[in-house]
């Protein structure tokens, strides 16, 4: 069965609900009514026996190039109960496995919510980026405390700090993908593992899972808080605007004068 909200296309087929970006004329940049999207089928997908499994990609080559920041200046978030602190907290409580296939971009919330999630697989060539400080902004969805677990705190700083891109043996070496294959084969291999996970015991499945994530659970709550206060001051500050306004005349911005 397949549900079309435009921008984001909801298929369930065998027990794995496919989540599928369809803006690829935008590079899938995620506009609040996409994080809505999101968050609606996520909390649907938690409480409905048929869906056991679910499978998050993108479309025409690209996962997805972050926050459509046209439409995140328009409505900017105050606080976590906004479209996007809302995703952010029903990923984190989501209680079945998430699979996701990676290609082309996978920028600032295109990254950071594969920390959240339980499978990922890329394809080669796909490009990462946490490009928060180059906004005048700051990590959000837990990274601070994900990212340094995942791959140590020094690496953690060269990522998060430079927001520069990284490439998929980057990205495979610090733990983010299972694996990286070529872009014919990616999203086969995607739904052929979701299928395998969804064929197994669902209860085993989900304990599973809750167990490996309840050591951290606490921190992540406590950083999703922490983050999204000092994120929500950095959007509405003179480097924030600065970037912001820079990103829209395609110029390079200027933090010179800033201290």
């Amino acid at each position: 069965m397949a549900q079309d909200h435009e921008t984001v296309v909801l298929e369930t087929s065998d027990r794995v609900l496919t989540i599928r970006l369809a803006r690829a004329e935008k590079k899938n940049a995620l506009t609040l009514a996409m994080y809505d999207a999101m968050s609606t089928a996520l909390e649907q997908a938690a409480v409905d026996p048929e869906v056991r499994v679910v499978l998050l990609r993108g479309s025409e080559g690209v996962f997805t190039a972050g926050n459509d920041l046209g439409d995140f200046m328009k409505n900017p978030p105050s606080s976590l109960d906004s479209p996007v602190g809302r995703f952010l907290k029903v990923l984190v409580e989501f209680p079945k496995p998430i699979v996701v296939a990676v290609e082309g971009a996978a920028i600032g919330v295109g990254t950071t919510m594969l920390l959240h999630c339980d499978l990922v697989y890329a394809a080669e060539g796909t490009r990462f980026a946490l490009p928060f400080t180059t906004l005048g902004l700051s990590p959000e969805a837990a990274s601070t405390v994900l990212l340094p677990l995942l791959c140590g705190r020094l690496r953690a700083s060269e990522l998060l700090l430079f927001g520069e891109k990284f490439d998929t043996n980057v990205a495979r070496e610090i733990g983010l993908v299972n694996a990286v294959l070529a872009p014919e084969a990616l999203h086969a291999h995607a739904q052929q593992r979701a299928a395998a996970l969804a064929a197994l015991p669902p209860a085993s499945v989900r304990a599973t899972k809750r167990l490996m994530g309840d050591a951290q659970r606490a921190a992540v709550h406590e950083a999703l808080v922490r983050e999204g206060e000092v994120f929500f001051e950095r959007l509405r500050s003179p480097e924030a605007a600065e970037a912001m306004q820079a990103f829209f005349e395609r110029r390079v911005p200027d933090f010179s004068r800033f201290s």
